[in-house]
């Protein structure tokens, strides 16, 4: 992906740009930069004869205006100033920039962020800027689209007129690298399940291992059966294709530091098994490795960032395939954490692979803390929608973090109960639980199967089944909760 050249300069030369970018609020209302280059009466003007209002993500791209130093003038509609929410500041930025990539601007110097929403500042603003910008450059072109033509964006530089200092700086760089990690995540989840299987994956973990210096490990089939991942290689049996267990470290910090663990479902395809899904939307299984897709995601961001910190990501990969070896409900299971499972459906496969995929992470590198990442349960869709994804945890202070981070970023979480209550519906009278717990509260039952195989750690579940994708026209992976894990991890930097 290309990147952008963000700067900052809070007395820029017009003459070196040739796109200037103002907000304007309704009423006319422009920030005091409009005065500083001596449009103001012109934005009056234009609101005066209606042909420019200035509401939310109402944009209009001039030329060659008279008292401008430069060939463009991008207005950029921002609705009531004192009714400016997050939701319309992003909405508005996400319309510049569409309009900035369907024109040929190279050089553009941008004021949106001056036109802060209440609650949040300058330093938020940048960030939103800049991961907006640079995730408009995001094209899936994979071999599998054909003759697709390609993007080739003729933005090259983004100046803010700001102070340069430390906190813009930062708030830039992230937001970059969050789009930047965001693109692998939607490219890895838009590949077509033939295309993008656990080898895929483990091959791309590889080779960001390579490019950015980070250790990789991958288990094999005989290795995980071996070591006991009775319940992981349960879902697997089922399939021809190889399962993997792809781990990732990034050492950013000291060497005695208990690392973060990213925990990331990566089922390429889920056909249910043996408790086959209804055909109608099946192709949308491929996006069922969401939780995979977003580590891969975060670490291409962490290449980019290079915290102090120190991170390891765990992905059980594999397909769910009906089959004359796929298991059966009714099977008994032993996980890696030796605790038996009844499976009374085989479409709960995901937590069957977490929970080894969990126990591996906590036996293997000792992590301070674990968040997990799945497309869980169609139950989360139901509750929330597709506008926020769900975590549960053992541990508030790890749950107000994420709750805190999406809040931050605008990749927003809501949170979900756990308790004994829930536990009881996983009662089993042939094992130690059951894999499922009925249809009353199954993202809640869900995440309390995964607490049994975290009682030692602190731990927090993401359930992204709502937000990893979109349906309908605009069908695609959406690269969240990338910025969210990425500014969670940043949190814990500066702590």
């Amino acid at each position: 992906m290309k990147k952008i050249q963000f700067q900052l300069n809070a007395k820029p030369t017009l003459t070196d740009f040739n796109t200037l970018v103002l907000p304007v609020f309704t009423h006319g209302q422009s920030i005091s930069a409009a005065a500083d280059f001596g449009v103001n009466g012109l934005i009056d003007a234009l609101d005066k004869q209606d042909d420019f209002k200035g509401k939310t993500a109402q944009t209009l791209m001039l030329h060659h205006v008279a008292q401008l130093d430069c060939p463009r003038l991008l207005l950029v509609g921002m609705g009531d100033q004192e009714k400016l929410t997050e939701k319309g500041y992003l909405s508005a930025i996400q319309a510049m920039s569409k309009t900035l990539e369907n024109s040929g601007a190279t050089q553009v110097l941008d004021t949106c962020h001056l036109a802060t929403p209440k609650g949040q500042n300058q330093s938020w603003s940048l960030y939103q800027n800049s991961l907006i910008l640079q995730r408009s450059f995001y094209d899936y072109s994979h071999e599998s689209r054909g003759e697709h033509k390609a993007k080739n964006p003729h933005l090259n530089q983004v100046c803010f007129m700001a102070e340069d200092n430390t906190a813009h700086q930062q708030s830039i760089a992230q937001g970059q690298a969050s789009a930047i990690g965001m693109a692998l995540t939607q490219d890895l989840a838009n590949m077509p399940s033939n295309f993008c299987t656990p080898t895929y994956l483990a091959d791309t973990a590889v080779k960001l291992g390579q490019q950015a210096g980070f250790k990789v490990t991958l288990l094999e089939r005989a290795q995980m059966i071996e070591m006991g991942m009775g319940s992981f290689m349960a879902v697997a049996q089922g399939t021809d294709t190889p399962p993997k267990m792809i781990c990732i470290e990034y050492q950013g910090g000291a060497a005695e530091q208990a690392p973060i663990a990213l925990v990331g479902k990566g089922v390429t395809f889920d056909t249910g098994g043996i408790s086959l899904k209804p055909g109608a939307s099946m192709d949308e299984m491929k996006y069922d490795m969401g939780g995979a897709a977003t580590v891969m995601g975060v670490f291409q961001a962490l290449a980019e960032l290079k915290p102090a910190i120190n991170v390891v990501g765990v992905i059980p990969a594999t397909e769910n395939m009906p089959s004359g070896n796929a298991i059966k409900p009714g099977d008994v299971v032993r996980s890696l954490s030796g605790q038996t499972i009844e499976i009374l459906n085989t479409d709960a496969e995901g937590r069957l692979i977490l929970c080894d995929a969990l126990t591996y992470a906590q036996q293997t590198y000792q992590p301070g803390l674990v968040v997990d990442i799945a497309t869980l349960t169609g139950a989360c869709i139901i509750a929330l929608g597709h506008h926020v994804s769900g975590v549960l945890g053992n541990d508030q202070d790890l749950v107000n973090q994420l709750l805190e981070a999406g809040k931050t970023t605008y990749d927003r979480c809501w949170q979900l109960p756990l308790g004994e209550e829930w536990d009881e519906q996983l009662k089993s009278n042939f094992a130690d639980m059951a894999n499922i717990g009925g249809r009353e509260g199954g993202t809640i039952t869900a995440a309390q199967f995964l607490a049994r195989f975290t009682k030692q750690v602190k731990w927090a579940h993401l359930d992204i089944a709502g937000t990893a994708w979109q349906s309908g026209a605009n069908k695609g992976a959406s690269g969240r909760p990338v910025p969210m894990l990425v500014e969670f991890i940043m949190q814990q930097v500066n702590k």
